[in-house]
């Protein structure tokens, strides 16, 4: 009788292992491949309910393709960049301009998600070139690695408004994820734009995704361990060498780093601990009404003031 409950316990806890093993990949799995279809996206944790948080934990996040939901207002050319997949980018182009900023979005989002941003750049006198990662709105692909592969899009954008009729200054913007494929892609391409304005991004990919298991009341380890195990399997990228806190020491380039005080899914200290490594001039700016948003929404003068200052050498 012993020995049938001992088989029987045992054969039960190889049946939860391979089970959470499943779960895990499928979360990881949809955490870095978007849909090609219409479904709803499943909502930031902390909006989810009891019962919907369950469900995520068993079955994992919905995550449709992110589209461009609107157009810019002003006269726009549509360009296709080579990468690992096909982008699509819009150039603004502003007569006489005093530069052009080169700007990329965050997961999850497109580069319609950068039009106020640009806008903004645009009254500046700035031209812009917005672009789509891989995998996000008109750029091929259903996959993202958070920054990591998408560095080289941050690469090849440069290479090509580089090798086109060039708008000096050249400077690159990018918010979230966009911030950290900028760091990534000058850690390990030879660019050297004028200088750079990254916005509230996370210190390593391990912390960024056990804030998301904060969010959700749930325990970050070994939660997030597994879950980047798995997601490295399923997108051929080693997760936990995804660091902007290293990056960042290779960064020479005059650097305006700005973070939201209420911000939930970066924390102050990986903030900190950015600003500290970098490698060149630099300045941060903390928005106290901004949590991790477009800062325009709740910061708008105090942004437009610290960008005008940066921009101008101030």
């Amino acid at each position: 009788m012993k020995k049938k409950i001992k088989k029987a316990a045992l054969w039960t806890v190889a049946a939860l292992f391979v089970v959470g093993n499943v779960i895990a990949y499928n979360h990881a799995y949809r955490f870095t491949h978007f849909k090609e279809n219409d479904s709803a996206r499943t909502q930031r944790p902390e909006k989810l309910s009891l019962g919907e948080k369950l469900n995520t934990l068993l079955l994992g996040i919905n995550i449709p393709k992110p589209k461009n939901e609107a157009l810019p207002t002003r006269p726009f050319e549509t360009l296709k960049i080579e990468s690992q997949e096909s982008l699509e980018a819009w150039r603004i182009s502003i007569t006489e301009s005093k530069g052009i900023l080169l700007m990329f979005h965050g997961y999850c989002s497109s580069k319609s998600g950068l039009l106020a941003y640009s806008e903004e750049f645009n009254q500046k006198g700035y031209s812009t070139v917005l672009v789509d990662f891989m995998g996000s709105g008109g750029s091929t692909g259903h996959t993202t690695t958070v920054g990591y592969k998408e560095s080289r899009d941050v690469k090849e954008a440069y290479e090509y408004v580089k090798a086109g009729p060039l708008e000096t200054p050249l400077i690159l913007f990018g918010s979230s994820m966009g911030a950290v494929a900028i760091m990534k892609a000058i850690a390990d391409y030879d660019m050297q734009p004028e200088k750079i304005i990254i916005e509230c991004p996370f210190g390593s990919m391990l912390e960024t995704t056990k804030s998301r298991f904060r969010a959700m009341n749930l325990p970050p380890s070994p939660l997030a361990e597994v879950l980047l195990f798995y997601g490295g399997l399923a997108t051929g990228f080693n997760p936990f060498g995804h660091q902007p806190t290293e990056y960042a020491k290779q960064i020479e380039v005059p650097t305006l780093l700005l973070y939201g005080a209420k911000d939930k899914r970066v924390s102050r200290e990986e903030i900190d601990e950015i600003y500290d490594n970098l490698s060149g001039e630099k300045e941060l700016v903390v928005l106290e009404n901004s949590e991790h948003e477009v800062y325009l929404n709740d910061d708008r003068e105090r942004w437009n003031q610290e960008i005008d200052d940066f921009l101008n050498g101030k």
